[in-house]
């Protein structure tokens, strides 16, 4: 509304000027100060427009949001990525459909959606909640809990179940947010705060800010958790091959892939007690039974969901990603492949 403002005000100072003018014009000598008054008011509104159209500008780039709260997109590749965010997956509804799957492989891989030893919780938030899936089903555990998702995207059962009372647990709810630019809540909010799979999100620079937001909302015995993963290991060379473009595509974002085994020592150095770190190796690939078809049929996806952003930034061409690609599944089909996707939970309390 400010630009309009700015744009009124240039307008009035042009109307004083033409009356100052057909004044002068009759010889009425008194109309030069509105005419000064005018010139003056023209030249402020015009300031006023240009300065507020920069920083709605400014504003539109900032998180991937634009000035009026939505999402920028781009297509890549035939695929939705929120533009102005490090984050380098697509954001739409193929993306939603794996980020679902991958809930429910993991939550078999871990037996359960979380390790921290939490008990009789009041309010847990969720940093990077995606699909929203991991929130509402913890917000079916612990039905006297307050439980929030927080992302930058409104979860799509969120938006298909709008106006459907019934539709979500009662005690979860949605609220924007970037974690990058702070926690929209007020301190010692949770009794528990999860983030989990933002490696590929999060420069490495700021991983100290971020882990230090966690905290901030944590109560004083509350915990914080975090479940992380680098690069898989094991998988062969085709694997290697896909799993170097994307930690070359990462390079150029600030992200380094390795700062996901690094979240253990962040919440001790922090100020956390009682951390605990453990790694995790869940299988990819037919050697690990269920779980590892499971897991290499997400990886698989994801790694298509990747094709467009490392062929538009010449990492690699249609053809090499094709015959890469092709290799990997066949390295994940083989018995004598033992490829892991190595996890990192890490939990920590906040002292009294």
């Amino acid at each position: 509304m400010r630009q309009w403002f700015g744009l009124v005000i240039a307008a009035l100072g042009i109307v004083l000027i033409g009356v100052s003018a057909v004044a002068l014009s009759q010889g009425i000598l008194s109309f030069t100060v509105v005419g000064v008054v005018g010139v003056l008011a023209a030249l402020i509104g015009v300031i006023l427009w240009v300065v507020d159209r920069r920083k709605a500008k400014a504003r539109s780039s900032v998180g991937g949001m634009n000035s009026q709260g939505g999402v920028l997109t781009t297509a890549v590749g035939g695929r939705t990525h929120v533009r102005g965010i490090p984050y380098i997956l697509p954001r739409d509804l193929e993306e939603m459909n794996r980020l679902d799957f991958q809930h429910y492989v993991l939550r078999q891989a871990f037996r359960g959606n979380f390790l921290a030893p939490i008990e009789n919780p009041s309010a847990i938030l969720d940093v990077g909640t995606g699909t929203g899936r991991w929130a509402r089903e913890v917000a079916t555990v612990f039905p006297s809990a307050n439980v929030i998702g927080l992302d930058l995207n409104t979860p799509p059962m969120d938006e298909q179940t709008q106006g459907k009372e019934d539709a979500l647990p009662p005690n979860y709810a949605f609220v924007p947010g970037n974690i990058l630019e702070g926690l929209p809540f007020a301190d010692a909010s949770f009794d528990f705060t999860h983030m989990r799979l933002l490696v590929l999100a999060l420069p490495h620079d700021r991983w100290p800010y971020v882990v230090s937001e966690l905290i901030r909302v944590t109560r004083p015995g509350g915990w914080v958790e975090s479940v992380e993963v680098p690069a898989d290991e094991g998988g062969g060379p085709a694997v290697d091959q896909v799993m170097s473009w994307v930690a070359a595509m990462l390079q150029r974002r600030g992200i380094d892939l390795a700062d996901g085994a690094r979240v253990g020592a962040l919440l001790k150095s922090q100020g956390l007690v009682n951390v605990y770190s453990r790694r995790v190796e869940v299988p990819i690939g037919v050697h690990g039974g269920r779980v590892g078809k499971l897991m290499a049929a997400d990886i698989l996806n994801a790694m298509q969901a990747l094709r467009g952003p490392l062929e538009s930034l010449g990492l690699t061409t249609a053809t090499e990603f094709d015959q890469v690609f092709a290799e990997a599944k066949r390295a994940f089909e083989s018995p004598r492949v033992r490829c892991v996707a190595p996890f990192y939970v890490s939990y920590g309390q906040r002292p009294n």
